[in-house]
């Protein structure tokens, strides 16, 4: 390793080439803000909850290259490609769209969605015994649902209903977040059953459904009286955003769960494909 000079600050930069072995790096919450990658090999790289705004690349080489997450504004040779990506997504769950409606009806109808594919989606699980499995370190179908308890705790029970002590103990939090979850009462090592988290699940669900009950014929463009307590400070929605965020949770998280257990039935068959004495296509 080398340092050049940085530039435009008072320490050295680090410098990495050739000789360097970094095969298999591991990076945790380093800041690596402004760095520059010239023809590296980046081949299997990983990048999981990792912050890219204003990310260039150019003359790069993403074959085969799979992304998930908040891509506003992202261009490809050119093109700014978000529009195509979500006509295709509210193509592949048909009610997705209107959770992001200001007409509760819209809303509420697009929820209904959600939760009708969620159920198709854990009877699939279910029969695959694949409720509880981990994909390539991503929350299993039963993990998810803990975390959609612990956004409807925080959206709708504190926010919007003002109840203190809203959050559920076994309430699974964005990574971010994890350590201050002990100030609501959620403890990270908790294992609940599937059974549990489903009734816990449902009984959100029904808070939810009421409190749209509740705000019918109301003006849901005004302020929310507080946001969850994991907002930045300032921080200001109307009420019909904080309520939306329940089927737009539900949808955005039906998408990764479905990408699971299509990538468990890819291996699935790839393996039985593979081992002796399995049949070969024509």
């Amino acid at each position: 390793m080398s340092t050049e000079p940085s530039g435009e600050t008072t320490r050295d930069a680090a410098r990495f080439g050739p000789d360097d072995e970094l095969r298999g790096a591991r990076f945790a919450e380093a800041d690596l803000t402004g760095a520059t990658f010239r023809l590296v090999r980046l081949d299997g790289v990983r990048f999981d909850q990792s912050f890219m705004p204003g990310a260039v690349m150019r003359g790069v080489d993403l074959t085969g290259a799979d992304i998930d997450g908040e891509i506003t504004g992202l261009r490809v040779n050119g093109v700014d490609v978000v529009p195509l990506v979500e006509a295709e997504l509210n193509r592949r769950f048909p009610g997705r769209e209107q959770a992001r409606s200001q007409d509760l009806a819209e809303q509420r109808a697009s929820l209904d969605g959600a939760l009708r594919a969620w159920d198709a989606h854990l009877e699939r699980a279910a029969a695959m015994s694949a409720v509880d499995v981990s994909v390539d370190g991503e929350w299993s179908t039963a993990q998810t649902l803990r975390h959609l308890v612990l956004a409807m705790d925080g959206w709708i029970r504190y926010g919007l209903r003002g109840i203190d002590d809203a959050f559920w103990c076994a309430g699974l939090p964005f990574t971010e977040y994890e350590p201050e979850v002990w100030r609501h009462g959620i403890d990270l090592a908790a294992a609940p059953s599937l059974e549990e988290v489903c009734a816990v699940h449902a009984d959100r669900i029904a808070q939810v459904y009421a409190l749209y009950d509740d705000l019918a014929g109301t003006d849901v463009t005004v302020d929310a009286p507080r946001l969850p307590p994991w907002a930045p400070d300032g921080l200001v929605f109307p009420v019909h955003r904080c309520l939306g965020v329940v089927a737009r949770e539900h949808w955005a998280h039906l998408q990764f769960v479905v990408r699971d257990l299509d990538t468990l039935a890819a291996r699935g068959a790839d393996a039985g494909a593979s081992s002796p004495g399995a049949p070969t296509a024509p």
